[in-house]
C-alpha cells in the first residue's frame, strides 16, 4: 500500500512540474540579454555572457526530429530556451540568425568561434553523454535488483535483506562506475589547452 501511495504521489509531482513548464515557459530578449522561465525557475543571462545561440536537432540521429535552440555561455554551459523551436517559430534558423543580428549591438562583441570555448562545449557534451548513458545502465541494474528481488521473496531463501540493501545501492554504483567508464572511453582532450 505505501508503494502504491509513493507511485501516485511521484506521478502527480512530475505531472504538475510537466504542466508548469509548459504553462509557465517562456524565453523573452530584451537589451541587457536573455531571460529564460521555467517551471520554477528564471534565469538571466546578459549579452557579454553569451557565448552563442545554436539551433540543434533534440535527437542528432533522426532527421525528423524537432529543433531546439540552445544558449551558450562563455563557461562552456548551454540553457535550453523554451518555446524558440520549430514547433513555435516556421524558420527557426532565420530567426536565431535575426536574433545575433539584433543583438550585436548590445553585446559588444562580434559573434566569432573561440576554440577555449569550443572545447569546453566538448567537453561538457562528453561529460553529459556519459551521464546519460550511465543513467540508463543504472536502470537496467534497478530493473534487475527488482527482479532478484521479487526471486528471494519468491524462494524465500532468507536473503531478504541482501535483496533490499542491492535495490537501491546497486543502481547507484553502477551509476559512479558507468560515468566513469563512459567518460574514459569517450575522454577527449582539448585542442587549445
Amino acid at each position: 500500500m505505501p508503494y502504491r501511495l509513493l507511485m501516485l504521489a511521484l506521478i502527480a509531482v512530475l505531472s504538475g512540474w510537466a504542466f508548469l513548464a509548459a504553462r509557465r515557459g517562456l524565453t523573452s530578449v530584451g537589451a541587457d540579454g536573455i531571460t529564460v522561465r521555467g517551471a520554477f525557475l528564471v534565469r538571466r543571462r546578459a549579452w557579454h555572457d553569451i557565448y552563442d545561440l545554436r539551433v540543434e536537432r533534440l535527437n542528432n540521429k533522426n532527421a525528423d526530429a524537432r529543433l531546439w535552440t540552445w544558449l551558450y555561455g562563455n563557461d562552456g554551459r548551454r540553457l535550453h530556451l523554451p518555446n524558440v523551436d520549430d514547433w513555435q517559430l516556421p524558420d527557426i534558423r532565420a530567426e536565431i540568425d535575426a536574433l545575433r543580428t539584433s543583438a550585436a549591438q548590445h553585446r559588444g562583441m562580434a559573434w566569432e568561434l573561440r576554440p577555449e570555448v569550443e572545447d569546453l562545449i566538448g567537453l561538457r557534451a562528453v561529460r553529459r553523454k556519459a551521464r546519460e548513458r550511465a543513467a540508463v545502465g543504472a536502470m537496467l541494474v534497478f530493473f534487475a535488483a527488482i527482479g532478484y528481488l521479487v526471486w528471494t521473496v519468491s524462494v524465500d531463501d532468507g536473503h531478504r535483506l541482501l535483496a533490499f540493501l542491492l535495490l537501491p545501492g546497486a543502481p547507484l554504483a553502477a551509476y559512479a562506475l558507468l560515468v566513469m567508464f563512459f567518460r574514459l572511453c569517450s575522454s577527449r582532450t582539448p585542442a587549445h589547452a
